[in-house]
């Protein structure tokens, strides 16, 4: 995979968001039906055709890819290249008619996360991240804070229903109790705020990979630390993450996995 190879997926997964990007906004500002899946989640048509629409577009320019989508699911997952694509990452969001959605596109090399577009329709906000090429957002390069200690910290939370029910639930409110700052942003926001410098450390559970292999590629080229609680960089069983500044990570990970 050549630097050429890398700004032609990085051109087509921008288009593809952008596309996807005026379909949802038609509906977010109009009117659309809402379905509820097994998982108990909504979904709508927006969801699907905005995959749609990004399928389209990446098979196109490379029909040799396949694509792991969270509306139709996969098509060639075995090979080469894997593209992962959540259409709109937070529909609970969409339905509700607030912003805090976004486009998910990102690119697996031999099992590897090497390219990542994270698109926010509605709160005009885009990032996008190459493997050695760095993290950017519409006004310029990505990066982030240099806090190295809980107690200087602003940590965002997220799906923590499933921390409450586990062994690290004394630990998280032991860290939330000493930080200097807690928030609950959620879904893409707190990952972008990560990658810009204005947060330090994202804590979440009950995730999968399509939610967040775009936002790994955008914080770790951003110059973060992007695993999963355990310490597991991500793969396609992912569920938890802890992203932070590389020495907040450590302090992080040491507390939330104290026996």
């Amino acid at each position: 995979m050549t630097a050429t190879h890398m700004t032609e997926f990085l051109e087509v997964a921008l288009l593809a968001a952008k596309s996807a990007r005026e379909l949802i906004l038609s509906y977010y500002n109009g009117d659309f039906e809402i379905e509820i899946k097994t998982d108990q989640t909504p979904v709508t048509v927006a969801d699907r055709g905005a995959e749609e629409i990004i399928r389209k577009t990446i098979s196109s320019a490379f029909p040799s890819h396949g694509i792991f989508g969270e509306e139709f699911g996969a098509e060639s997952k075995d090979t080469e290249y894997l593209w992962l694509v959540d259409p709109i990452d937070g529909t609970k969001s969409f339905v509700r008619r607030y912003g805090m959605f976004s486009t998910q596109i990102a690119l697996m090399h031999r099992g590897k996360l090497v390219l990542g577009v994270s698109c926010a329709p509605a709160m005009n906000e885009l990032a996008w991240a190459t493997r050695g090429g760095g993290a950017f957002n519409t006004e310029g390069p990505l990066h982030i804070s240099q806090v190295d200690t809980i107690a200087q910290a602003s940590i965002s939370t997220g799906n923590i229903q499933s921390l409450a029910a586990g062994r690290r639930w004394t630990a998280l409110g032991r860290i939330l109790s000493h930080t200097n700052r807690t928030r609950g942003y959620g879904d893409y926001y707190h990952y972008h705020r990560l990658a810009a410098g204005q947060l330090d450390a994202v804590i979440e559970s009950d995730v999968n990979i399509l939610d967040i292999a775009a936002l790994y590629v955008i914080v770790t080229e951003a110059g973060g630390l992007f695993t999963d609680l355990d310490g597991r960089a991500p793969d396609l069983d992912t569920r938890s993450v802890l992203a932070a500044t590389p020495a907040l990570h450590a302090a992080l990970s040491a507390e939330l996995n104290q026996v």
